[in-house]
């Protein structure tokens, strides 16, 4: 990215695409944000985000990309987000998003939401009385880390699901409890792209996400897993969740640049939300024609007008 430090003209906005020491270089899905940026007139550095060294009031907006290693921080990485001007999405909101309880927020708002138990530190577990499959996650987490897949009518999978549940409690980490959806299996999960447009956040384009989880999570750290993606079109149940979902965050959407809404079919085949992502979702622009120029177009949106000379 260092090709990019030194391109800017007086006067020319500068935009940071906010990272961290493992994508140095960005996603190569954000990479594709780069040219169209440039086309209007907007530099463009990815600086990292736990870097002391970086002035962040330098820049016209900061755009949270891919700061990917702050689960195990995200303490710090609020208190980060809190100190940065002209942030998007903004700090408040990604307080509420990093801690997956916001869908305890979202439920009571009346949104189709996929049932979740929690399960805090020292609390004791008791396996659902309903056998079927169950995903277990850290209510602190990104890129599918740390999940495991459940099958609870197998003894031992109940045995590894509490191990599991034990792992995090030790670390002092909240854990949640969902079904496994089997619609992943067949249909996949829907992730639907929003993007400011005219007059606030809009659709811009939906991936299909194809399973990830295959069984346990057995405490090792090669549970980094990539999804099979394509393009897919969204339908009116799913953009209607969707839209109901992003209604429901506190402060409104409509200063949000971007939002991430990830639905799976329920058992009765309608569509739940399983997660809405607004800290530094991938947002796949890379699978629909002409999501780049959005994104840029997004950014532009949200840059300060430039004062009068």
């Amino acid at each position: 990215m260092t090709d990019h430090h030194h391109q800017s003209t007086r006067g020319e906005p500068r935009v940071a695409l906010v990272t961290s020491v493992g994508h140095r270089d960005l996603e190569p899905d954000d990479r594709l944000l780069l040219a169209p940026l440039a086309d209007r007139g907007v530099g463009v550095d990815a600086p990292i985000w736990d870097d002391p060294a970086v002035d962040w009031a330098r820049y016209d907006l900061v755009v949270l990309r891919s700061p990917w290693d702050y689960p195990a921080r995200r303490d710090e990485f609020v208190a980060w987000a809190q100190t940065v001007p002209r942030l998007v999405n903004p700090a408040d909101v990604v307080r509420w998003n990093t801690d997956k309880r916001y869908l305890d927020d979202l439920c009571a708002a009346g949104v189709p939401t996929v049932p979740t138990s929690w399960v805090t530190p020292g609390q004791r577990w008791s396996p659902p009385a309903a056998h079927g499959e169950y995903v277990i996650k850290p209510a602190i987490s990104s890129n599918s880390q740390d999940t495991g897949r459940y099958d609870l009518a197998d003894p031992q999978h109940r045995e590894l699901a509490a191990a599991h549940l034990q792992r995090l409690g030790a670390a002092g980490r909240v854990a949640m409890v969902q079904p496994y959806l089997p619609a992943v299996d067949t249909a996949g999960e829907t992730a639907l792209l929003f993007l400011t447009g005219e007059g606030g956040l809009r659709f811009s384009h939906a991936i299909r996400k194809g399973a990830m989880l295959t069984g346990p999570d057995l405490g090792d750290d090669t549970d980094y897993r990539e999804a099979q993606i394509s393009a897919q079109t969204a339908t009116p149940a799913q953009l209607d969740v969707a839209r109901r979902a992003l209604a429901a965050v506190p402060g409104g959407p409509d200063r949000l640049l971007y939002a991430r809404v990830d639905v799976i079919d329920d058992a009765g085949g309608s569509p739940v939300l399983v997660e809405l992502e607004l800290t530094e979702p991938s947002l796949f622009v890379g699978h629909a024609d002409g999501a780049p120029d959005r994104f840029a177009d997004a950014v532009l949106a949200h840059l300060p007008r430039p004062r009068l000379r």
